[in-house]
């Protein structure tokens, strides 16, 4: 068990509009890396944000500012053990590889909702993009802007 240290956000690099599964993420993470997955025992996100807004539990935790064993997931090396993770549908332009701030309108409400919930619950975490502590565009806009503009100044 680890202190509760960071909420990193993330993008699932998909086209815009592209509807993802859960499902699908499982089999991106999960499957064997010789069946195109990347082979991890746990999928990357604990929550995650569809294209309508509806947020979806991928991985259960018990909301404390602790992370057991059992609520680590893969989203960013190095900081999983002290993390949780939550992503939304897209992040990509409709050519699939430009990294492009694709939310609708739902999943920028159902966001904002989520992370001012979040850090009213737990407002010594810190709340960052994964490019904030990877070499990727990921989740394909700035963070911490638009924490400011969501009235969250870290």
């Amino acid at each position: 068990m680890a202190k509760l240290r960071y909420l990193v956000l993330h993008c699932t690099a998909t086209p815009e509009g592209r509807a993802v599964t859960s499902d699908e993420i499982r089999r991106w993470h999960t499957a064997p890396v010789a069946k195109g997955g990347r082979g991890w025992k746990q999928v990357g996100y604990t929550d995650m944000i569809h294209l309508d807004g509806k947020v979806e539990r991928l991985v259960s935790n018990n909301e404390d500012a602790e992370v057991d064993p059992w609520e680590v997931t893969n989203g960013a090396v190095g900081y999983n053990q002290i993390s949780r993770h939550v992503v939304y549908v897209g992040g990509c332009a409709k050519d699939g590889k430009t990294p492009k701030d694709t939310r609708t309108p739902q999943q920028l409400e159902a966001l904002k909702r989520y992370v001012l919930n979040f850090h009213a619950k737990h407002p010594c975490v810190r709340i960052i993009g994964h490019n904030e502590v990877a070499k990727k565009a990921c989740p394909s806009f700035d963070v911490q802007r638009w924490l400011r503009s969501i009235g969250i100044n870290q």
